[in-house]
């Protein structure tokens, strides 16, 4: 099913400026697109790929983290449009009344992540972080505002710091048209829920390209053991990047005979493309502290074959959920008290964010499909058999 438009995109910038249609009337559109049908496609431990030594959550998910929620909105729209939007929020409350502490690490800096500088300067989120095509981001965060304004409780609200991060999904989507409108965003804000999170080539992934191959959204979690309080990391990821493919070590890229520095199939660029994560944690940690996770994010980019190269724009965005360190925007004491993890205990944290980041990229390599967009350009899935059959002569699947 596709997604018709009768409005070009100015039009719908005309009708968000006067606040013509309530919030939730953007929200009614036609249902969900389906991405292009394929042949049920696996996750990485579906194939026997354990990444790392910790364990996942149940879903193995960025929804293992308590509270979190996500929502997509796939377009799909005749031959040229193949873009969407994937929203995560924290927790289901008001975001600007009970913010959550926060912090973003810049892998390369080629981007466009609108509400950084707030976010490094007072260490907090406010909004759902929203992730759509680079030329979106900006209608994204205008839309994003209104909700929020929106809000019961936020009628005397002036200043909101929406969080709207991109990568270019240009080469399968006519991105120049602006496809994403209003409706999408509050769409895909709307439909947030926990549970199992859609990969591959869906909402902000819809029409991404990772590692010479199809991309999307991809996620993965890890969990501590009891002796650590059972403590949550959740990943989630929009994989738009170049490099070599590496699989849990193994050089599959190189041996598909496709990858970075070799010369590619026409039209495919040398180097470019971008990879936003967003890593959640259920641990009682300050901005520095999360600072210091997202940092270790950036390994499990690299590890996935990723030379954050001069075109790429990789983000790391991370929050925690923890009840005990929300920020309440009103509050009548000048005091706080805080629970928080210490320093000395943040080391399994960082490992965990390391292999679940690595695992959701992968993951959303395997879950990704074939797609055919713009000017009739067709990105593949990377073929499973094969990369199966790679990793397990190299040990990185046991036999």
């Amino acid at each position: 099913m596709s997604v018709s438009r009768s409005v070009v995109f100015p039009a719908c910038v005309a009708v968000l400026g006067s606040c013509a249609l309530p919030f939730a009337a953007w929200g009614e559109e036609k249902p969900e697109p389906k991405a292009q049908e394929a042949p049920k496609r696996p996750r990485a431990r579906e194939i026997g790929l354990a990444i790392g030594v910790l364990p996942p959550g149940p879903l193995n998910a960025i929804t293992d983290v308590e509270g979190v929620r996500v929502g997509q909105r796939t377009l799909i729209d005749g031959d040229n449009t193949r873009t969407g939007v994937t929203a995560i929020l924290p927790h289901g409350g008001n975001l600007f009344q009970q913010k959550v502490p926060a912090a973003i690490v810049v892998g390369n800096g080629f981007g466009k992540l609108i509400g950084s500088t707030q976010v490094e300067e007072l260490g907090t989120l406010e909004t759902p972080i929203v992730l759509t095509n680079t030329l979106s981001v900006f209608a994204a965060a205008d839309t994003l505002v209104g909700h929020m304004l929106s809000l019961t409780g936020n009628g005397m609200v002036r200043s909101i710091n929406p969080v709207v991060a991109e990568t270019n999904d240009g080469y399968l989507n006519d991105i120049r048209a602006r496809r994403v409108v209003p409706g999408d965003i509050v769409t895909a804000i709307a439909s947030a829920r926990g549970g199992p999170v859609a990969e591959g080539s869906v909402g902000a992934g819809t029409g991404t390209r990772c590692l010479g191959w199809k991309g999307g959204i991809g996620t993965a979690s890890r969990r501590l053991p009891e002796s650590m309080d059972e403590h949550t990391v959740g990943v989630l990821v929009q994989s738009n990047f170049g490099g070599i493919l590496t699989v849990n070590g193994a050089p599959v890229g190189r041996e598909l005979g496709r990858y970075y520095l070799q010369k590619l199939h026409e039209d495919q660029p040398t180097e470019g493309g971008s990879c936003v994560m967003v890593v959640a944690t259920d641990a009682p940690l300050t901005a520095r502290q999360l600072r210091r996770l997202a940092k270790r994010a950036l390994l499990g980019l690299a590890a996935t074959g990723s030379p954050m190269t001069h075109g790429s724009g990789d983000y790391v965005i991370t929050f925690s959920t923890a009840e005990a360190v929300r920020v309440p925007h009103s509050v009548t004491k000048r005091l706080q008290q805080r629970t928080l993890l210490r320093d000395e205990a943040l080391s399994p944290l960082f490992q965990a964010t390391r292999e679940a980041t690595e695992e959701a990229i992968i993951n959303s390599l395997l879950k990704a499909t074939t797609v055919t967009g713009f000017r009739g350009r067709t990105c593949e899935a990377v073929p499973v058999d094969r990369l199966i059959e790679i990793c397990k002569r190299y040990g990185a699947i046991q036999p």
